[in-house]
């Protein structure tokens, strides 16, 4: 007889991070869970969550995240691994790296951008579709 394995499968943090609207902060951060910024952050975030940027919000820096919501100001570099919206609001400049970007009208957007939709990952120097049997 022969038994199924059950993979566990960690659960996602539901931790959540908000820097609010009078807060400044000047520095790193990193986090397992998601982020809201309304006040300013002039640093780098390094998040699996996602980073939401309010209307009033301001970020100088670098995010890296797997999701991002943006109505504020981001300035430097943004790299998201899945999905980058940008609502009518928002001022983006920069460098983004994104797989998916959905872009409301009126938004700006004035960035150098990478999209790599569907980019092999390199594991042990070849790609996952050269293994072998």
């Amino acid at each position: 007889m022969m038994f199924l394995e059950k993979k566990v499968i960690p659960p996602l943090s539901s931790e959540r991070n908000v820097v609010g609207k009078n807060t400044s902060i000047v520095g790193d951060i990193k986090s397992e869970g998601d982020f809201r910024i309304d006040g300013s952050l002039e640093g780098t975030i390094k998040t699996v969550g996602r980073v939401v940027i309010g209307a009033l919000g301001s970020v100088t820096g670098k995010i890296i995240c797997d999701n991002a919501d943006i109505e504020g100001t981001f300035s430097g570099e943004l790299l998201v691994n899945n999905l980058l919206t940008l609502k009518a609001t928002a001022k983006i400049s920069g460098e983004v790296a994104i797989s998916k970007l959905l872009v409301e009208p009126g938004a700006e957007f004035n960035a150098t951008c990478t999209m790599k939709g569907s980019v092999m990952e390199l594991q042990n120097g070849k790609s996952q579709q050269e293994k072998t049997a």
